[in-house]
């Protein structure tokens, strides 16, 4: 018996149990999760995931996630360092992301990005600067 795959996102689930149910269409319960959500979606390259949680208002018109040979980003970890409800459905997750591109060195990406929720929906609204 095999053991199922885990999440990407660093929580001690199966992905199937975790981001794998947004990523097949179910509401992400609070910020955090659809930050983690996003997260397994670049590390299982699912452009149209990361399109359909951005937030109409500051989403792009596309999104490609092909990378050169010898460029692919290969995913490290994610660390939440804060998660904040501002009001029902204002949010900011603070977060680390640690990645390598092709044969380079490790680098630390830190955001402090704000979200919203919508008709009962997060999305990503937008890094602060």
């Amino acid at each position: 018996m095999s053991t199922p795959a885990p999440c990407p996102c660093g929580r001690p689930l199966a992905y199937t149990a975790c981001c794998g149910l947004y990523h097949a269409g179910a509401a992400a319960p609070d910020a955090e999760a659809l930050m983690r959500s996003r997260y397994s979606a670049y590390v299982k390259l699912l452009p149209d995931y990361l399109l359909a949680s951005w937030h109409p208002s500051t989403r792009p018109d596309a999104l490609s996630l092909d990378e050169a040979p010898g460029q692919r980003t290969q995913w490290l970890g994610l660390t939440i360092r804060t998660h904040t409800t501002t009001d029902p459905d204002h949010a900011q997750v603070a977060f680390t992301a640690r990645y390598k591109v092709g044969g380079g060195s490790a680098v630390k990406m830190m955001e402090h990005s704000r979200f919203v929720r919508e008709d009962g929906r997060w999305f990503y609204l937008d890094a602060l600067p």
